[in-house]
């Protein structure tokens, strides 16, 4: 997902001069749709900043008090161990999980409790909640034209096209209904997103969706 640094002595390379931003996600493919969309978002951070991956699966959504704020707590820990390691200073966080719900007033009590758990521990960095309603694959289905990019046979259905994806249940099911052959996986949504990126469609979403939009505003309320 980044390039290495060079080993042992000497002078540090230039990417480990920039900072870091660091992702945590459910897995791998998570973080690598949050990179393209924090530098389609954020291009002067994308220049300015190393992106790099925490393995922790986040597992937030159904804690509260004192369990929240421990995995709170660990999650933190592990993001600026992870800015010791590639010797640079911590820019932003930026934290990864499917919600399986609707952008409703379950959503916007989880959402309110991380936000307020992240601001008191993580004071000396920015933070960004990537909480997606109901999964990733809704956020992705805000850039169908980006699918073709990817498999030259894949067409958004048009039932799924300019619609609040956040009401959108099983959306991961609903691509590989829809799209047609070869049949849409998981590890397919980083190139969606990379291509969304490389075609300038991320800037212009096709339909909406709340977690999305709050997400963005994360991001671009970063100073």
């Amino acid at each position: 997902m980044t390039p290495k640094g060079r080993q042992g002595g000497g002078r540090a390379s230039r990417a480990q001069d920039r900072g870091v931003i660091v992702l945590a996600g459910e897995d791998q493919n998570d973080c690598e749709i949050l990179a393209a969309l924090i530098r389609a978002h954020r291009p002067d951070l994308g220049a300015a900043a190393k992106l790099v991956r925490i393995n922790d699966p986040v597992r937030l959504r159904r804690k509260s008090g004192p369990d929240l704020a421990a995995a709170v707590k660990a999650l933190a820990g592990k993001a600026r161990a992870k800015a010791r390691q590639q010797r640079s200073e911590l820019l932003g966080f930026v934290v990864h999980e499917d919600l399986d719900g609707y952008t409703d007033a379950q959503y916007d009590r989880i959402r309110k409790t991380l936000t307020d758990e992240f601001a008191r521990q993580c004071q000396e960095f920015r933070t960004a909640l990537a909480l997606a309603a109901w999964e990733s694959e809704g956020w992705l289905l805000l850039f169908p034209d980006a699918f073709p990019h990817v498999r030259p046979r894949w067409k958004v259905p048009d039932r799924l096209l300019d619609k609040d994806t956040g009401r959108l249940k099983d959306a991961k099911e609903e691509l590989r209904r829809g799209l047609g052959l070869p049949v849409f996986r998981e590890s397919d949504g980083p190139t969606v997103a990379r291509e969304a990126l490389n075609h300038r469609l991320i800037p212009s979403p096709r339909g909406s969706n709340r977690s999305y939009a709050d997400f963005v505003g994360d991001l671009t309320g970063w100073t």
